[in-house]
């Protein structure tokens, strides 16, 4: 036994530059994914997607692929396990039905799962899969998404569907200045770098899940609840996880999974493609927006309404609620925001980076460009004039609010003083160029969870935390957090994340995650600092404490809390083909509390190229004959590469929260928000013409005119 002690002057780990703790296991490939990681006696599933839009199965074809080599099984709705869906999930919704696959004879939308293969090898299995053939009584479908449909509907999501407050006609009637326009965003798609894989086996009675997901504590919960299980039975590891941004929750093929290791008793592996992503991963709705804005001649706000419709699926309830963004950022005498879906044949949209926030801000942030340009304000000044001081439609106070730091700064670093206000004035050869600038919010939560602390023999520490890291550094800031909260080097830090076994902790999700977890680290070390006094002897199973937030983060609701950002761009439009290029971006964030720098800049600035991205080249679109994605790949899904990317810069403003042991706020979706926006105010300032509609494709740029 050695002896430790924990004393001494601050580590102050958080806020130094700090490269990631397993950057050296990724880059050498010593860290292992979810599809790669070894079993004995391995199976695999590969997932047969509906050619039908809507419809019925009328037989499946199996005899013949089940006489293919290697095949084990065919699952189907008429041979697979009954899974029980009236529950609540752990995220407070009903399941999606998409994941409870196998279950009846309906065929909701193209791309349905209707049947797994399952057989000895990857290329067997998706041989037999390719083969099978299914009857389908085809029924008619509508993918068609219009504002005009006669069948949308206000609905609830994580937030109410509706809000209001004052006369909004009376206050739009008084206004010597109205914006009304309609602002679109397309269907866009998650893609992270890692496809989805699960790999599920039975050990002596006990489901163990190998995953990449969001959040072991989610999955066990919806699994649990899906296959009648006690959850102290289910067990999922997900230590390395290749990108999320929302779609990595509880999805078709870890169902599936599960079923075939139950009917096989062996291990079975299921890997999405990249196409079958397309249907099977989620989306992000497309909307159609409406904003009008009513304001005096100096541009301080009378009336604004921001009324949303999303799109949904015709099996489950989801909303894009893009409204939401407007009940934050600006204050009027009457303030009505709305979101709508309705109800079509396609498959389910999900969470994607900043749900709400990332298509609301194209649209309010576009709409108060417009408005300082008729009312002859300066854009930044506009925003600044409509400065709320509490929360416009919640009434509680702001838990800091440094929205007019972030311009200040943001206005000073980009040069905004020198714009000249005129559109269509700057030139550069054949490129027109312009400037804008956006502002951005997102909530700042916290969700309870647990940690585990335990002082070793040999004086370093483990962190144990069912969290996950999807690429965001989230190992290394919780090393930092224990580094300090402990009083010790990080190189005494060893961090376990990723495995349910270790409690329940908050998802990857709502830029929430690195928040919750460090609050239980900092609970567990302050706990543990308690039973550790100097010269102590460390028993050899060590000193182990255990943390829970839940008491503590529900204090937080009393107040108003977000994160929030300005956005500046520089785009040059070229004459004569109509391509925009983004030449420089510029991102001042108020986030709270920085803990890694390093890493913290790749998520500012990856939220923005994802907003350069939406602005200029994201749009999935559906073949309104057979339902489905067309172009459903990476070549025909356009997505901003290296060559778009210009010099791109993110910083941020002193913005801990006082309220949070840490100061944390969150960082992981403020970036996106407010992005688009930005490029395209830059659009209209190059060549005078606005784009309501994204993405700001060459085709619309040339026939929109005034590129002379």
């Amino acid at each position: 036994m050695t002896s430790t002690t924990v004393k001494g002057a601050p580590v102050r780990a958080i806020g130094t530059e700090h490269v990631r703790v397993e950057g050296r296991d990724k880059v050498t490939g010593t860290a292992r994914y979810a599809g790669e990681i070894p079993f004995a006696d391995l199976a695999h599933g590969w997932l047969v997607l509906s050619s039908a839009a809507r419809g019925r199965i009328e037989a499946i074809d199996t005899e013949p692929v089940l006489a293919m080599p290697g095949v084990l099984a065919v699952l189907h709705h008429g041979n697979a396990l009954r899974l029980h869906t009236d529950f609540v999930g752990l995220l407070g919704t009903r399941p999606d039905p998409t994941c409870a696959v196998f279950q009846n004879d309906e065929v909701p939308h193209a791309g349905w799962p209707v049947a797994l293969v399952v057989a000895e090898t990857p290329e067997q299995a998706r041989e037999a899969a390719e083969a099978l053939l299914v009857h389908y009584e085809q029924q008619p479908h509508d993918v068609a998404f219009t504002g005009a449909d006669p069948n949308a509907y206000p609905v609830d999501g994580h937030m109410p569907a509706v809000t209001d407050k004052g006369d909004l006609e009376t206050e739009l009637a008084l206004s010597a200045v109205v914006i009304d326009a309609e602002y679109t965003t397309p269907e866009e798609h998650h893609h992270p770098m890692e496809p989805h894989a699960a790999t599920a086996r039975w050990d002596d009675g006990r489901l163990e899940l190998t995953d990449s997901n969001q959040g072991a504590t989610w999955v066990v919960a919806e699994l649990a609840n899906l296959f009648s299980l006690d959850p102290e039975s289910v067990r999922v590891r997900s230590e390395h996880v290749g990108g999320g941004f929302g779609s990595k929750g509880v999805r078709a093929h870890q169902v599936a999974a599960v079923m075939a290791a139950t009917v096989l008793q062996r291990p079975v592996r299921v890997v999405l493609t990249r196409r079958q992503m397309f249907t099977l991963a989620g989306h992000r709705s497309p909307t159609i927006q409406r904003v009008r804005l009513g304001a005096d001649p100096d541009g301080r706000l009378r009336a604004l309404d921001h009324r949303a419709l999303s799109r949904t699926s015709t099996v489950y309830e989801f909303v894009e609620p893009s409204a939401g963004v407007a009940r934050v950022m600006y204050d009027a005498d009457a303030h009505h925001t709305e979101n709508q879906v309705v109800r079509l044949d396609v498959p389910s949209p999900t969470w994607m980076r900043a749900p709400g926030e990332a298509p609301g801000s194209f649209a309010l942030e576009a709409a108060l460009d417009e408005l300082a340009e008729k009312c002859g304000v300066d854009p930044i000044a506009l925003r600044l004039r409509n400065e709320p001081d509490k929360g416009p439609v919640s009434g509680l106070p702001f838990a800091g609010r440094n929205l007019r730091a972030c311009f200040e700064e943001g206005a000073r670093r980009f040069g905004w003083a020198q714009r000249d206000p005129r559109p269509g004035v700057r030139r550069d050869g054949r490129w027109l160029l312009g400037t804008g600038t956006a502002g951005a919010s997102f909530g700042a939560g916290a969700a309870p969870s647990t940690a585990t602390i335990t002082a070793q023999a040999d004086g370093d520490f483990t962190v144990s935390i069912a969290a996950a890291d999807i690429g965001t550094g989230a190992r290394t800031a919780l090393t930092l957090v224990a580094a300090d909260a402990l009083d010790v080097p990080t190189t005494r830090i060893r961090v376990r994340l990723g495995d349910s076994a270790y409690g329940p902790a908050m998802i990857a999700g709502g830029s929430m995650g690195t928040r919750s977890w460090s609050w239980a680290v900092m609970a567990a070390a302050r706990d543990l600092r308690e039973q550790l006094v100097p010269g102590m002897e460390i028993p050899p199973q060590g000193i182990t404490v255990r943390s829970d937030t839940t008491e503590a983060v529900a204090a937080l609701a009393r107040k108003e809390r977000h994160s929030f950002g300005a956005q500046f761009a520089e785009v040059a439009v070229d004459t004569n083909t109509g391509e925009v290029r983004v030449r420089r971006m510029l991102g001042i964030f108020a986030a709270g509390r920085i803990v890694n720098p390093l890493t913290a800049k790749g998520q500012f600035t990856g939220g923005m190229i994802w907003g350069i991205s939406m602005a200029l080249h994201e749009e999935a679109r559906r073949d309104t004959f057979y339902g489905g994605p067309l172009g459903a790949d990476l070549a025909g899904y356009h997505v901003a590469t290296h060559a778009d990317i210009p010099h791109i810069d993110a910083d941020w403003v002193d913005d801990p929260d006082p309220e949070d042991p840490v100061g944390i706020k969150g960082i992981g979706e403020i970036g996106i928000v407010g992005a688009a926006a930005a490029v395209a105010n830059a659009v209209w300032h190059a060549t005078g013409v606005r784009h309501r509609s994204l993405p700001i494709r060459p085709d619309r740029v040339l026939t929109a005119g005034r590129l002379a």
